[in-house]
């Protein structure tokens, strides 16, 4: 009588057996992490720009201070 594996093993598995069973797996698995990769790029560069950057720390408590009245009022 075996002992069972951890249950968080045994779903690693599963999806490990799976995705090797797939003929497509893969194929599938690059086209999910250029997708993330160009989603997370074209946040970055249109989303989440450096606003901080280049300013020293007393300019950026200034900012960050004078953003949090606006948005407080």
């Amino acid at each position: 009588m075996g002992r069972k594996p951890n249950v968080f093993v045994r779903i690693w598995n599963f999806y490990l057996e799976g995705f090797r069973n797939m003929t497509w797996g893969r194929t599938l698995w690059l086209i999910i992490i250029i997708k993330l990769c160009v989603l997370f790029l074209v946040l970055r560069v249109f989303f989440f720009q450096p606003v901080l950057s280049g300013q020293n720390d007393e300019q950026k408590a200034e900012t960050v201070s004078g953003n949090l009245i606006e948005k407080g009022d």
